[in-house]
């Protein structure tokens, strides 16, 4: 079934006179309809809440409330500023989802690249009182952060090693097969130090035994994909499957970074989607 969407932006969270919007696309028919809270990517430091819009318009299409979400960004606000803009959009959300035609208990979360590493750490740490910060206003609906599922395209899933992979690439000498003299400054600006870069790595987390929320993940990616290194994929998964979660990993051969954006409307852009879609009405009912 295919549905209408109606799509606004709303002022969600205001910082020093400056209002950060979400782009809401709400199916219009019967609901209750699952709630997917989309993240962008752009190395924490660049892109907005309209980067993935090739994902957003057929997963509303599908039946599901999609929330793209912008957020503060370096230089004025590094990690973890944009992790609380997120919690607290998450729980703006559950505090308005009969509104919006679903229910509190029906909200996932996922992004692309390091917005998937920012819907996956903010999952398993939905209680963290430093992404809690922010408090709903007064007479609130008393909301948590906890999501019902997480899905992943390409997440910068192990920011550390990818700061150092990109690290290594420069010393070797242009020319660059990445395009690391952009990544590595964002990596800087963002985190600040390999110390926060490492204490933000999910599969760290749990390998030092973090007691840590694991909600069902669906993870794509390109295998041609270099921004976004084999190893650290397959750190991530083996560490979240030991700790009792269920990754469904899904590679797609001969693909590179960002392929459902940037080959929108390709066979493997259109399965990629199919897989969301399916995925997001299999976990969220």
């Amino acid at each position: 079934m295919s549905y209408d969407i109606k799509v606004e932006d709303v002022e969600y969270i205001r910082h020093a006179g400056t209002p950060y919007l979400a782009r809401l696309y709400r199916p219009q028919g019967t609901g209750p309809f699952p709630i997917m809270v989309e993240l962008h990517g752009g190395a924490w430091c660049r892109s907005d809440r309209l980067a993935d819009k090739v994902i957003h318009e057929p997963l509303a299409k599908s039946g599901v409330i999609v929330a793209a979400l912008d957020w503060r960004q370096p230089p004025a606000a590094p990690y973890p500023a944009s992790f609380q803009d997120i919690h607290y959009g998450i729980r703006w959300l559950k505090a308005r989802a009969s509104e919006l035609g679903s229910r509190p208990d029906m909200v996932g979360s996922m992004g692309n690249s390091s917005g998937g590493h920012q819907a996956m750490l903010l999952a398993m740490r939905p209680t963290d009182s430093r992404y809690a910060a922010l408090p709903l206003p007064a007479g609130s609906p008393a909301v948590d952060a906890t999501v019902r599922c997480v899905i992943m395209t390409s997440p910068v899933i192990d920011p550390l090693g990818r700061y150092r992979y990109a690290k290594d690439i420069e010393a070797k000498g242009k020319p660059y097969p990445l395009a690391v003299d952009e990544l590595i400054p964002c990596h800087d600006a963002y985190w600040k130090t390999e110390a926060a870069m490492d204490e933000g790595c999910p599969a760290r987390a749990l390998e030092q035994g973090e007691r840590a929320q694991l909600p069902p993940v669906l993870y794509l990616q390109g295998t041609e994909d270099l921004a976004h290194p084999r190893p650290q994929l397959d750190r991530f998964v083996a560490a979240y499957r030991k700790a009792g979660g269920v990754v469904d990993l899904e590679l797609f051969d001969g693909e590179g970074q960002g392929f459902i954006m940037r080959k929108a409307g390709s066979p493997a852009s259109n399965r990629a989607i199919d897989m969301i879609i399916e995925f997001v009405h299999k976990q969220i009912r």
